[in-house]
């Protein structure tokens, strides 16, 4: 079975009937949001889209009712407005009510549900990654494109692009000052995840989505993306000639089927090599970890660090001391909820998030694939990549 497709089969006949009226809205309108998906970090992005000020929650969908009545309790609205089941993201399409959604669902789903909300009229706010393969990452492009037409905002959710000092020094890299880039690093070294019910039945594989790599994309993709975004920014969003390298699952073995580690070479034009290399398991080990990236030119190097010290080193010219950013997760989602809104609000339809996390997403899908392949794949190759087979939730409620 198709559980991409079946989760929102039927959204076409509703998506015309519903166009909404936060196309119209005043700048100091409420956006009612819907959210799809209301896990932990659904939670925490309802909660911070109420602090904005100029957005509620107004329904929950999620595959576990109380996950979704949790939401509703929480930012008082009825039970009406809650939908669970395979089919809960149709159902909160269907019902109207929302100017926007807020897809925080697995990475598996985000295509059908991105379409079916534009399809329908909504503003559309959207969780990295955009999709776990090629052919879902150009049907969230295509249903991005279809919102600028439709004059709906879309936002994919990265944090580090909304952090001053990532700006700043990127603003720095990309005005030449640095010249020549010679080679560079990019890490993701964490512990591992927890896990999250019994794995060994169909709701258990759900609620541990992110060991699966049908449903999350693999460990690459939904997030050692985060230093691979700040390697495609740094590159100025250039496609890589090729990509080589392995994966494994050696150490955590006990869920799912991701791997747990990667070891990476992305070759640029020009000869300019980038490693990658990550590791999800806890090592006892002291080592330092973290999400790290070191781009090295001929005036200096870029030293960045998710929620750590982001610089430049080098010479008087080049050297910015940069700072520290410790709450870039929260922060970051603050920040993208506020433009968001403030596009909304101004009928802002430039998207400017959909070209490049594209292809920070499709970067990561071309390192899984060199390593499933066992063999270099070119930017060609990756295009001409197929779907990645559905997950198997055969047993769950429709």
């Amino acid at each position: 079975m198709n559980t991409r497709r079946h989760f929102m089969t039927g959204l076409a006949a509703v998506s015309t009937i519903h166009a909404r009226t936060a196309l119209g809205s005043q700048a100091n309108s409420r956006v009612k949001v819907g959210l799809i998906g209301c896990g932990q970090r659904g939670q925490l992005i309802a909660n911070l889209f109420r602090q904005n000020g100029y957005c509620e929650v107004a329904a929950a969908a999620d595959y576990f009712p109380d996950r979704a009545e949790a939401i509703a309790k929480e930012h008082q609205f009825g039970s009406e407005h809650t939908h669970s089941g395979l089919k809960c993201a149709e159902e909160l399409v269907a019902k109207g009510g929302v100017d926007a959604v807020a897809i925080i669902s697995p990475p598996w789903f985000h295509p059908e549900q991105a379409k079916a909300a534009v399809e329908a009229g909504l503003h559309v706010y959207l969780a990295k990654p955009m999709a776990v393969d090629v052919p879902g990452c150009q049907s969230v492009e295509a249903s991005a494109a279809k919102a600028k037409e439709k004059g709906l905002t879309f936002l994919i959710d990265f944090q580090t692009r909304t952090d001053p000092h990532y700006i700043e020094c990127m603003k720095r890299v990309h005005s030449g000052v640095m010249g020549r880039l010679g080679h560079g690093e990019a890490l993701y070294h964490a512990g591992r995840l927890g896990v999250k019910g019994d794995d060994k039945t169909a709701e258990g594989r759900l609620l541990n989505w992110v060991f699966h790599k049908n449903l999350s994309g693999d460990i690459i993709v939904e997030q050692n993306i985060h230093t691979l975004d700040v390697m495609n920014w740094a590159m100025n969003n250039a496609e890589p000639v090729r990509v080589s390298g392995t994966a494994a699952r050696l150490i955590r073995t006990d869920v799912g089927d991701n791997s747990d580690t990667y070891s990476l070479v992305y070759e640029y034009p020009g000869g300019i090599g980038i490693t990658f290399s990550s590791r999800q398991f806890d090592s006892r080990s002291g080592a330092p970890g973290g999400i790290t990236n070191r781009m090295h030119y001929e005036n200096g190097a870029l030293l960045t660090e998710y929620g750590g010290l982001t610089m430049i080193r080098g010479p008087k010219e080049v050297y910015y001391a940069g700072g520290k950013s410790p709450g870039i997760y929260k922060d970051g989602i603050i920040a993208n909820i506020g433009a968001f809104q403030k596009a909304i609000a101004a009928r802002d339809t430039t998207n400017s998030t959909i070209a490049p996390s594209l292809r920070s997403n499709l970067i990561a899908i071309m390192g899984r694939l060199a390593a499933e392949r066992k063999a270099p794949v070119t930017w060609d190759e990756l295009m001409a990549s197929p779907a990645m087979p559905a997950p198997d939730l055969n047993g769950l409620q429709a």
